[in-house]
């Protein structure tokens, strides 16, 4: 792996997910725009975001995995205790399928995020 000559702003944009992730799956659904979409899509697309990006930052670790499935399933837990969003395992499933999608990526094109700094002016 090569190292990022940009580490601090993916990192940040890996952390600015995180939180986006959290705060849409937390806000009540009142507190959210009304736009129709495939739910398992969207977890499955969100949690390949996080993968794609901290698994370009750190590799494709068991570690990073486990820690993303783990916010997943904690967002999950929260959902079912807040009163207002209900809590899904199919929605946990949906957001493993994203990660093992992008941890997949990230084993076949590991240096994707360096390949695309050597491109920046």
């Amino acid at each position: 792996m090569r190292p990022l000559s940009f580490h601090t702003l993916w990192l940040a944009v890996g952390w600015a997910l995180v939180i986006l992730v959290t705060a849409l799956s937390l806000l009540p659904h009142e507190d959210l725009p009304d736009i129709q979409y495939n739910d398992k899509i969207g977890h499955g697309l969100a949690y390949f975001a996080l993968m794609a990006v901290f698994g370009q930052i750190y590799g494709a670790r068991l570690r990073v995995v486990l820690l993303l499935l783990a916010m997943g399933a904690l967002i999950e837990v929260l959902q079912g205790l807040s009163g207002y969003r209900d809590m899904s395992f199919f929605d946990w499933l949906a957001d493993a399928a994203g990660v093992a999608a992008a941890w997949g990526l990230t084993r076949l094109t590991p240096d994707l995020l360096a390949r695309l700094e050597s491109r920046l002016p």
